[in-house]
């Protein structure tokens, strides 16, 4: 058995609770990377916490419907059938039904539970009914982007239908010229989409159907004015399809104010994965932190792991102390380009390298599977931002482990 380089902790009485957060593990927000001052939130460490479940028999999910009983083209059903989608999960099982009917959608789900192909499959459906069909997707960065844009082409291979894909970091000028041409779909990020429009080489009357997936993040990035910029010019009869992770005070503002009477669907059954084994690391007298790392990411069962900062210049050095320690690794942070981050997401996807070490750009929108362990060498700024890091392990159901260090 290999040794374990961290200690496993119990979380705290509720008697620690009504200490301040300097004496029972907690911690406060900083301000957001955007220059929006973010609203002060402590978390206990018992909170990073949460053992998974092992070998308990839960109540398997029977979908009420199969793929081949959607409303939906035959092209459609065989190209989901050469993606190797079985059975609908949740969110797609109650969410594709009434997107096929028109209806506006409010759907609150954890991370990697299918939201891309609970919109995508009805909104191709759509634009197969009707070629002058325009959509318009909305996702908080590149990444998720790119990911949603090469799902929706995996559909609709052969099928003519096509896309443009809109994302800062990337040549706006490639971007107009493939606007220039034939697309049903433009998948896009809230800033980048603003300047298309306001260039006017996107015109938004021209789409009467749009997504706003992860709005959540959308918002505690900063983007609010971008969103509520595009969302006013779209024509008022329109479908909208809303997917969040949390149901804030200012989401549900921001339902009032694009939904149109909406089928609200939630299946989100806790903030963490139960298959997701949470623990921290605790630094004990006169240890290096790095060394511990080191030693933890030396063990055999961590083969594939995302490890996270809080900082470009320290996932940059970090990934550079790694690297001359001999471990197969490569980073991604903002001040990488396009080019250099997707390089970085292949080999991390291909085994290429064994660890990959990320700020926080890459807690959303990276869809890689088998990721063993996820790992916060630095805090995560508040508790939401803790759920997206960890959810980048034990996806589709696969068990996986998160830890944490702590002072």
């Amino acid at each position: 058995m290999n040794k374990k380089y961290y200690n496993e902790a119990k979380p705290r009485s509720s008697s620690s609770r009504s200490k301040p957060a300097s004496s029972r593990g907690g911690f406060r927000t900083r301000s957001s990377p955007r220059g929006k001052s973010r609203r002060d939130e402590d978390i206990n460490v018992s909170k990073f916490i949460n053992k998974a479940v092992a070998n308990k028999v839960e109540e398997k999910f029977v979908p009420v419907h199969a793929f081949a009983q959607f409303a939906i083209d035959e092209t459609l059903k065989k190209a989901i059938e050469v993606k190797g989608y079985t059975t609908p999960t949740p969110i797609q099982d109650e969410t594709i039904p009434h997107a096929l009917k028109g209806r506006d959608i409010l759907g609150i789900a954890n991370t990697g539970t299918g939201k891309t192909g609970a919109f995508l499959i009805p909104l191709i459906e759509k634009v197969i009914k009707n070629r002058k069909e325009q959509v318009l997707i909305i996702v908080p960065t590149r990444e998720l982007a790119i990911q949603v844009d090469q799902e929706l082409k995996e559909f609709t291979a052969g099928m003519k239908i096509y896309s443009v894909c809109v994302v800062g970091g990337m040549s706006i000028s490639r971007q107009i010229s493939e606007l220039r041409y034939e697309y049903n779909f433009v998948i896009g990020t809230p800033g980048r989409l603003k300047d298309l429009i306001e260039r006017k080489k996107i015109f938004l009357s021209e789409f009467s159907t749009v997504v706003l997936d992860e709005a959540d993040r959308m918002l505690d990035m900063g983007f609010i004015n971008d969103m509520r910029f595009v969302m006013e010019g779209m024509p008022r009869e329109r479908q909208t399809l809303f997917f969040s992770a949390t149901l804030s005070p200012t989401i549900q503002k921001l339902i009032s104010e694009f939904l149109n009477n909406p089928i609200s669907i939630s299946v989100k059954t806790s903030s963490t994965a139960k298959n997701v084994d949470q623990d921290v690391v605790r630094l004990r007298n006169g240890e290096s932190k790095i060394d511990v790392l080191h030693n933890l990411l030396k063990q055999k069962d961590f083969n594939k792991v995302l490890v996270f900062g809080s900082t470009k210049h320290g996932v940059e050095k970090l990934y550079s102390t790694l690297s001359e320690r001999g471990i197969k690794v490569d980073s991604i942070h903002g001040n990488k380009n396009h080019s250099e981050r997707q390089r970085a997401l292949g080999k991390f996807k291909d085994n290429i390298t064994q660890v990959l070490v990320a700020t926080d750009v890459a807690a959303r929108g990276i869809d890689i599977s088998d990721v063993s362990h996820v790992i916060n060498y630095d805090l995560p700024k508040t508790y939401d931002d803790y759920v997206h890091r960890i959810g980048r392990t034990g996806r589709a159901g696969k068990y996986g482990k998160a830890l944490t260090f702590v002072d």
